[in-house]
């Protein structure tokens, strides 16, 4: 499986990376796309996210057997079924099934906004924010307020957060309205100590708070702390099925009934009804029931994959605390191209860098444990000490 130094790598080690002007985006990738393609016949592991999944041969059976009806009837059972477990999980009396969690977070938001002016608060990281397409925006006609973390923490602070949210009504501004968290946010977890404080101070003003858990399952998975724990904090919660559980579509919305009614109806005006939508609920009762409770191996495995890294010279740039690891190429004095290439060659896909050399990779239950060892033994033979002296010489 090993294939030395191709003129890719050369070049990665004998050029820095460069930042692409603009923002930068996780979703980066390479610049000759093509040089990254693996086969399906190839493909040892995909680590550019955890959506890249496929349903395995038990959850396709779940799929297949599922019972199905009408959904914008409400009268799909399989979607009726994992409606009420995702309800009774998380703690809340109602819930709705919905394509994405760009989705299941544009629904929360909206169905919690009344009539404008207003404004919402979001960490200026988050996926809200960053990555759908300023929805809110369009389908809520609110102000976002971003807000980054401070004093060298990696999450938001109900002081941070104080600090910027429109409480007055004053005729010149937006008052706001919610107050949107993310858990996980690239891999980290949010302290429920500070959950519960921002969740005091939403109260004291009468802010509502809505969570995108697209992850909250690796939080959950990772600490301990319940996903009824979690969401019995906000007054809406997305979880997404398609993430790290490994559902090929999904995500579900809970909040109390009138919210879900109301989020219903939006549903339909963005053109999200679905008819048999049980076939895909089946996945997403299947990836709870299975791929939940095996979840902390991914966690560990993620570790390794760190440990490996720094192990190799590369600084790792965040927390690997569930399923991400964070880490930088320039440490090395390398490019993400020239990575991404010689996994390629030997049957690993990765995402390119953002933000310079900074990469992310994701572990799922689709790498397990000797896809890391596999990954870590191409870079100590293409990048290790000894290979890039005999290359120097």
């Amino acid at each position: 499986m090993k294939r030395m130094f191709s003129k890719a790598v050369s070049a990665g080690i004998a050029k820095p990376a460069v930042s692409t002007p603009g923002a930068a985006s996780v979703y980066s990738g390479v610049s000759n796309p093509a040089s990254t393609a693996v086969s399906a016949g190839r493909l040892i592991a995909d680590l550019r996210s955890d959506t890249v999944t496929v349903p395995t041969v038990e959850m396709r059976n779940a799929m297949a057997n599922a019972l199905v009806g009408d959904d914008v009837y409400v009268e799909d059972p399989t979607v009726i079924d994992l409606e009420n477990l995702v309800a009774s999980i998380s703690g809340h009396q109602a819930a709705i099934f919905c394509a994405s969690g760009t989705m299941t977070n544009q629904l929360g938001i909206r169905s919690l906004l009344h009539s404008p002016p207003y404004s919402i608060v979001a960490d200026a990281r988050s996926h809200i924010y960053c990555y759908e397409a300023s929805g809110v925006a369009h389908h809520s006609q609110a102000l976002i307020i971003p807000v980054s973390p401070e004093n060298g923490v990696s999450h938001l602070t109900a002081d941070a957060i104080a600090k910027h949210f429109i409480i007055d009504d004053d005729v010149h501004h937006a008052p706001t309205k919610v107050i949107c968290l993310e858990n996980t946010l690239a891999g980290e977890i949010f302290p429920y100590a500070e959950l519960v404080k921002i969740r005091k101070l939403a109260t004291d003003h009468n802010i509502k708070l809505h969570l995108d858990g697209a992850r909250l399952w690796n939080a959950s998975a990772a600490t301990g702390v319940s996903i009824k724990e979690y969401c019995s904090l906000f007054d809406t919660v997305s979880l997404c099925l398609s993430k790290g559980l490994g559902a090929p579509v999904g995500s579900v919305l809970v909040s109390d009934p009138a919210t879900i009614k109301r989020a219903r109806h939006y549903r339909k005006i963005f053109g999200g009804g679905w008819r048999q939508a049980g076939l895909l609920a089946a996945a997403g009762i299947y990836a709870i029931t299975h791929q939940f409770p095996r979840m902390h191996i991914d966690h560990e495995n993620a570790k390794r994959l760190a440990e490996g890294l720094g192990a190799l010279g590369f600084k790792i740039t965040r927390k690997p605390e569930t399923n991400m690891v964070w880490f930088d190429t320039e440490s090395r004095g390398l490019t993400p191209d020239a990575i991404q290439a010689v996994l390629a060659e030997n049957g690993v896909r990765i995402s390119g860098g953002r933000n310079a050399g900074e990469c992310r990779w994701v572990v799922h239950h689709q790498v397990p444990k000797e896809a890391v060892e596999h990954i870590l033994k191409v870079l100590e033979d293409n990048f290790g000490i000894a290979a890039v002296s005999a290359q120097s010489a």
